[in-house]
């Protein structure tokens, strides 16, 4: 498998709005765009940081990933990303592997990306999301 680089790293909040100014205020760092993933029931906001950015993930639904992680977890780091060259052989590497996939195949994501997620399980609890723009 191929990774670039980190893509971004995505930060699970109430709202997008709210919790941006943190990032904004004390950090100094500029909301570029953001968009409404409607199949995954998300709102994200992207600040750039060189060749990576962080992601707010705000919920659009009571019943979405993020609604659910927030009402376990409360508001905070929720996953990172990694780029890689070819996100449809880095899945056939990871199932050859039997590493177990929460995608196993790729879906849509901001931006116009193809992600896909491995099981935390796998990874001492962190959510990895691959990711190929």
């Amino acid at each position: 498998m191929n990774i670039k680089h980190i893509d971004h790293i995505g930060i699970a909040v109430k709202s997008i709005e709210e919790g941006g100014k943190s990032f904004t205020d004390i950090l100094g760092l500029n909301l570029q765009k953001v968009e409404t993933i409607a199949e995954q029931k998300v709102k994200t906001g992207f600040f750039p940081i060189t060749d990576s950015e962080l992601e707010l993930l705000e919920s659009t639904e009571p019943d979405s990933p993020i609604a659910k992680f927030i009402e376990t977890r409360g508001e905070g780091m929720h996953h990172i990303a990694f780029r890689v060259e070819n996100i449809d052989d880095a899945l056939k590497e990871l199932k050859e592997k039997g590493v177990r996939l929460i995608d196993q195949e790729p879906r849509k994501g901001a931006g116009g990306a193809r992600i896909a997620f491995i099981h935390p399980k796998e990874t001492h609890g962190v959510l990895v999301e691959l990711c190929e723009k």
